[in-house]
């Protein structure tokens, strides 16, 4: 028994006097991290590291992808152009809300223009912008520049942010198309006088490739921004595409902080470049004027696919929840 015991405390001393060992020796190696290393000599290897990031962009794989962007972008503000002209889309005076029909509803989600007690919005006519929501960024030199300052902030044009992602992809973007204003397209197919002679089939066939359209940008913005860095500030829509943010204090939320109006910076998804711009919808079963009431009823839908399954197209099915297509009616 006392050999035992005379084995048993041999055994413990030997597992202490490892523990200890790998204990210095990771103590010793902790040290040798924490030596003095000389920037000096690292500093010019990594502004060479930086540099060479440019040599691996545009990804070649990607341009094709860019440029069937840059299509359906096109193809899509030319088609809601067009529907615009034949389905009556309305927009409040005083909020965001939008409604595509001849009458607005009544559900009172307006502040006014004092943001007070809710009321009843004030419908006017709306225009291409309260579908296709434009959203605008620093159009870059190059992809990897300098960080832009505030006192900066007019020497860099503002151009559409899905123009922007397309041409820093590779996409050949021509300068007529780079800048806002095609947003404000009012082509469409045809003039006034076309659109109203087109039939309801070629009305529906308009909405259908639209439709498309809109489809095809959204799933090319969504495999664009796998492999290109964008940026969007947590608090307000600024959009930055580049690896790093802009330094222009312009964000509303922090305007009156110490820190004089800095995003907050965070990545972007294809929602903050192609904003769906939720609408409310009426179906068959809801009044022809929809009621504060029945709110919690009734569906909603992007405008744009709302404009396009008004004139005729079928609505994808992913977006059937939303729109709540078997839902109940709210009581009368």
């Amino acid at each position: 028994m006392l050999a035992f015991v005379a084995d048993l405390m041999a055994l413990r001393q030997k597992l202490w006097h490892h523990i200890l060992e790998d204990f210095n020796g990771c103590f010793r190696q902790s040290r040798l991290y924490s030596s003095k290393v000389d920037w000096e000599k690292l500093r010019p290897m990594i502004l060479k590291r930086i540099q060479s990031r440019a040599k691996d962009y545009p990804v070649r794989g990607m341009v094709p992808v860019a440029h069937d962007v840059m299509k359906a972008r096109a193809l899509l503000i030319h088609g809601v152009s067009t529907l615009l002209k034949a389905i009556p889309v309305l927009s409040c005076k005083f909020c965001p809300e939008v409604y595509v029909g001849e009458k607005g509803h009544l559900i009172q989600t307006c502040h006014g223009y004092k943001r007070r007690a809710k009321q009843v919005h004030e419908w006017i006519s709306g225009s291409l912008n309260d579908v296709l929501v434009p959203v605008e960024t620093y159009h870059l030199y190059k992809m990897f520049q300098d960080v832009i300052k505030h006192e900066q902030r007019f020497d860099f044009d503002r151009v559409p942010a899905v123009l922007e992602l397309c041409c820093q992809a590779g996409a050949n973007v021509f300068d007529e198309n780079l800048y806002s204003n095609s947003w404000r397209s009012d082509a469409g197919w045809g003039g006034v006088d076309a659109v109203e002679s087109l039939s309801p089939h070629e009305l529906r066939l308009i909405a259908i490739v639209t439709l498309k359209a809109w489809e095809r940008l959204r799933s090319g913005v969504e495999r664009l921004l796998l492999v290109y860095p964008t940026k969007v500030c947590k608090h307000c829509s600024e959009v930055h595409v580049g690896p790093s943010g802009h330094k222009s204090r312009l964000c509303g939320v922090f305007k009156y902080e110490s820190w004089r109006g800095a995003h907050f910076w965070k990545k972007a998804s294809v929602d903050d470049l192609v904003p769906p711009k939720v609408v409310w919808r009426r179906r068959p079963q809801d009044p022809l004027v929809l009621l504060d009431k029945g709110r919690v009823f009734y569906g909603h839908a992007p405008a744009v696919v709302e404009l396009c399954t008004q004139a005729g197209a079928t609505a994808p099915t992913k977006y059937f929840c939303m729109m709540k297509v078997q839902g109940l009616s709210p009581p009368s």
